[in-house]
């Protein structure tokens, strides 16, 4: 059973929690342990505000094992209004909408049914958002 490593990653998959240092501003995502020549105050947490556009994206028709029901399925690098890129599968879509540019939201979904144990796991996802005109100037 995997209940606690889901339990740890908690606040990146629900929160889309990263870190910002608190000296040069950098953003990074998802967090991570301290580093060599990295001391205990350097980073904080920050909660990202889940929109970004698609940087890049592909669809995936043959996928791993575990996922074929699933297919086809767009995933994309989302490039965050913090800066990071996030990996993610972009939902609510259709494939013909799909372009760099694109702007995008974060949302909770399901994705995946671990079965035997019954454990459902939720994480983040990417779908369109709409863009107001005054959004865009």
């Amino acid at each position: 059973m995997e209940v606690a490593r889901h339990w740890r990653q908690r606040a990146t998959r629900y929160r889309l929690e990263g870190q910002r240092h608190v000296r040069t501003g950098e953003v990074r995502f998802p967090a991570r342990p301290l580093t060599v020549g990295e001391q205990d105050g350097d980073w904080e947490p920050l909660r990202l505000s889940g929109r970004g556009e698609i940087y890049s994206f592909s669809v995936i028709r043959q996928a791993p094992d575990g996922f074929e029901s699933m297919t086809p399925y767009p995933v994309a690098l989302v490039r965050l209004e913090e800066g990071p890129l996030v990996a993610a599968q972009l939902t609510d879509c259709v494939e013909a909408d799909l372009a760099i540019g694109l702007p995008v939201e974060m949302v909770t979904r399901q994705l995946l049914d671990t079965g035997a144990d019954n454990l459902l796991v939720y994480g983040y996802k990417f779908r369109p958002r709409l863009v107001a005109t005054t959004e865009r100037l």
